[in-house]
């Protein structure tokens, strides 16, 4: 593999961990926009959110993709990397991408079950908000040159099953 494989898709989609056992059984590096973002600005996600705002939050994001080196690896990035179209001119100089489409109620499910809050949803009605979020992006995750449809809870099963389709496609 000469190339990154790029995990795009929604909060909750399992880009992270999906990439991490992929990285694994491939043998290659892994590497995941949030965390690359939280190390350079030294402070959480949420709080990052919180001090800068979410303008200012993709901006660095975007800084972020555009310092990610050519080469073999698997990279997970932030659910809205893909709000910005200079994300996907990153994206493809990069690699192929992948969307992890997990429907919506399955990731809502996720969501409120997860320790892990996510600063968009910190919100009275946050499903509400999910839901716009959701329909917003569904059409630029789309874009990906892979659609990966999530229907399995095990996530190397998960993995093994997107490294098939991509003997598949080649």
């Amino acid at each position: 593999m000469d190339h990154k494989l790029i995990l795009v898709g929604m909060m909750g989609a399992g880009k992270s961990t999906v990439g991490m056992a992929l990285a694994e059984i491939l043998q290659v590096p892994f590497e995941d926009t949030d965390n690359m973002l939280q190390h350079k600005l030294g402070s959480s996600i949420k709080k990052i959110f919180g001090l800068y705002g979410e303008e200012a939050f993709r901006h660095h994001e975007t800084s972020i993709l555009k310092s990610i080196e050519k080469g073999p690896g698997i990279l997970a990035t932030g659910g809205g990397i893909v709000l910005y179209e200079r994300n996907w001119e990153e994206l493809r100089r990069l690699g192929t991408t992948i969307f992890l489409d997990v429907s919506a109620t399955q990731l809502k499910d996720r969501l409120e079950k997860s320790r892990r809050k996510r600063p968009l949803l910190e919100i009275e009605d946050w499903q509400e908000k999910f839901d716009e979020m959701y329909a917003q992006r569904r059409p630029l995750y789309e874009q990906a040159d892979i659609i990966f449809e999530v229907n399995i809870d095990g996530l190397e099963s998960c993995a093994n099953l997107i490294i098939e389709k991509l003997e598949l496609v080649k």
